[in-house]
C-alpha cells in the first residue's frame, strides 16, 4: 500500500532506533505497564511516533486496566484498519495511515458508548501536550 510518507527501512531504522522500529515498523508489542504513556491523562494530542500525524485527542483517551494506552476512538481518517490473524486468534490491527506504522490494535470490548478500546503501544505515538 502507498502512504503518503514512504522511506526505505533502512531510513526508518536511522530515525526511530532499535525499540520503536521494532513496534512500529515490525509490528511489535511493549510489554503491558511499561509504556510512559499508559497512565499518562494530561490534555492534549497524540500523534505518530514515526511520522507526527495525529492520531488521538486525549479527551477519548481512558483506563482500560490493560496495560496499555487505550482511546475509544481515533481522529477521522488517521487510523487505517487491516485483519490481522496472527497469534490464533481475529484482531485488527491499526497502523497510521499516513506512513503505514504499526500502533497497535482496536477491539470491541470498550466500556464508553462507542464500544471500541485502541489499544495503542507508548512506542508507538508522541505526546504534545496542549
Amino acid at each position: 500500500m502507498k502512504y503518503p510518507i514512504e522511506k526505505s527501512e533502512e531510513q526508518w531504522k536511522i530515525e526511530l532506533g532499535e525499540e520503536r522500529y521494532r513496534i512500529l515498523r515490525k509490528k511489535g508489542t511493549e510489554y503491558p505497564h511499561t509504556g510512559k504513556y499508559n497512565l499518562n491523562f494530561e490534555k492534549g494530542t497524540y500523534c505518530c511516533g514515526a511520522c507526527g500525524e495525529n492520531l488521538f485527542e486525549s479527551n477519548t483517551k481512558f483506563d482500560a486496566h490493560c496495560g496499555w494506552p487505550s482511546f475509544d476512538e481515533s481522529i477521522p481518517g488517521k487510523v487505517e484498519y487491516i485483519s490481522d490473524v496472527t497469534l490464533g486468534m481475529k484482531r485488527t490491527e491499526i497502523l497510521c495511515a499516513n506512513c503505514g506504522s504499526h500502533l497497535g490494535h482496536v477491539f470491541d470490548d470498550g466500556p464508553t458508548k462507542t464500544g471500541q478500546r485502541y489499544c495503542v503501544n507508548s512506542l508507538s505515538v508522541d505526546f504534545k501536550e496542549e
